[in-house]
């Protein structure tokens, strides 16, 4: 409880705003003292775990959350690859992804997500619709994946194949 009135509160604050910056990896290793004081655990032991047994996600999850939190709330500010082009391929049902060179827009909440979306599994792709739903499977995937960085986000697919 103390934990998520004081701790969380502020980790979750704007983090959709910062989380892919630079300085969320400082954040991410307090986050990690924090998780090792409150199980009594030596600097050693990974944290993955004890994260799962708390139901707390990492940070980089919590932005993840927060990210497709904004992208299923705000779905009519983008566009589905099916509006730009009329082929019926394997991703028509994505997000249109624009191409960008300027790396400040591609960090930026549109564009990243954007790209975290159409990473997602399909079924909860699917439940985007409802919003209570969708949070629920997302949150339980993000536990259960416990993601340290975007790219083991990215890679989720890889290692499941």
């Amino acid at each position: 409880m103390i934990y998520f009135s004081s701790v969380h509160s502020i980790i979750s604050y704007g983090i959709i705003f910062w989380g892919n910056s630079s300085h969320s990896n400082t954040i991410f290793k307090l986050q990690k003292r924090v998780i090792r004081i409150m199980m009594n655990a030596g600097n050693g032991q990974s944290c993955r775990k004890l994260f799962k047994k708390l139901n707390i996600l990492p940070l980089h999850s919590q932005y993840i959350l927060s990210l497709l939190l904004f992208v299923v709330k705000h779905i009519n500010m983008f566009k589905i690859n099916l509006m730009i082009h009329s082929i019926n391929t394997r991703h028509c049902s994505d997000l249109y992804l624009p191409s960008v060179h300027l790396t400040k827009v591609q960090k930026g909440v549109y564009h990243s997500g954007i790209k975290v979306f159409n990473c997602l599994p399909t079924t909860i792709k699917g439940l985007s619709g409802d919003v209570r739903k969708f949070k629920s499977a997302l949150k339980g995937f993000l536990l259960e994946g416990s993601f340290y960085t975007l790219q083991e986000y990215f890679d989720w697919k890889l290692i499941n194949k």
